[in-house]
């Protein structure tokens, strides 16, 4: 492998700045590097390791529990998160003496734990949303050639894309926006589910939106630039039941890429982000540091009971 492709340094991988033993394979993603050292200071009763380069932190210790994990910084957006996790598959897998891939690697279990705007009139602000599916309406999944992972990612593809293929304004992009959809592992799902109802954690479970953006990308107008699809997030949150019941429920910026570039790679993914905005009542909250704490706990529990 050269090293223009995979830069590594003193045996440190360049963006994470960490070498392949600092990271774990059970891991809590998070996009704010704040919340990262909060994680820590609340739930790891030790610490190994910490490094903290080009906006991005990392710490890896243990739980009272005794799981090894990392809490990892991705960053705003799924280009700043196609980063990290090329870069944590690649401590994962590639031996850094000689470049070359590993015959057998490690399982890595990695959770999304964000905040989200609710689309759904009924969702109360605080409540977690878990991911079953996530459409992307980003393009970073789409330089990624991977398979459906079950049918009901090509059906839920289908009915977005004609969704906004019909809301798209008369204009030079219509036509051009391709929504990807991938799945989350139905195991970390089940694990997160289970540890919900362990902790009393009242959570809804359906599609997540991963947008490009924050304003204009989510329905926000307010730049003097029209939007190509204007309201989109009460045109995919109006839908109705797209697979199995399930409904787009969030909208936020990174569960997208997860799933569709870690279940490709046969690892478990999954996210948890609590609704901190209802899009449908225009309202938001600034008080949700208890409704993360409360994700985060869940996807510790989730992480541990895959791990038995």
């Amino acid at each position: 492998m050269a090293a223009s492709d995979l830069p590594v340094a003193n045996g440190k991988i360049y963006h994470l700045n960490i070498a392949p033993e600092q990271l774990a394979s059970d891991i809590i993603i998070v996009g704010d590097p704040d919340r990262v050292t909060i994680i820590a200071d609340e739930y790891l009763v030790t610490r190994e390791h910490e490094a903290f380069h080009r906006g991005l932190r990392t710490i890896t210790g243990t739980t009272r529990e005794g799981l090894r994990v990392s809490v990892v910084t991705s960053g705003m957006g799924t280009p700043s998160l196609e980063i990290v996790l090329g870069e944590i598959v690649a401590l994962n897998e590639i031996d850094f003496a000689t470049m070359t891939r590993k015959p057998h690697h490690d399982k890595i279990n990695i959770i999304r734990v964000g905040t989200s705007g609710g689309l759904q009139s009924q969702t109360r602000l605080g409540t977690p949303i878990l991911t079953a599916y996530a459409v992307g309406l980003d393009n970073t999944g789409l330089f990624y050639d991977a398979d459906y992972p079950d049918p009901g990612c090509l059906a839920i593809e289908k009915a977005i894309r004609q969704a906004i293929d019909g809301a798209v304004r008369s204009t030079r992009f219509k036509g051009t926006i391709h929504p990807y959809v991938s799945r989350a592992d139905p195991a970390v799902v089940e694990a997160m589910e289970e540890s919900a109802r362990e902790r009393h954690v009242t959570v809804k479970k359906g599609i997540t939106v991963s947008s490009a953006g924050f304003f204009c990308n989510q329905g926000r107008d307010i730049a003097r630039v029209p939007p190509s699809i204007p309201d989109v997030d009460a045109v995919l949150g109006s839908i109705g039941d797209l697979h199995e019941g399930l409904r787009v429920e969030n909208m936020e910026m990174e569960s997208s890429f997860l799933l569709h570039f870690m279940t490709a790679l046969g690892y478990g993914a999954g996210a948890i982000c609590p609704a901190i905005a209802n899009r449908k009542q225009e309202t938001f909250t600034a008080s949700y540091v208890q409704n993360v704490k409360d994700a985060t706990e869940v996807a510790l529990a989730a992480l541990m009971k895959l791990r038995r």
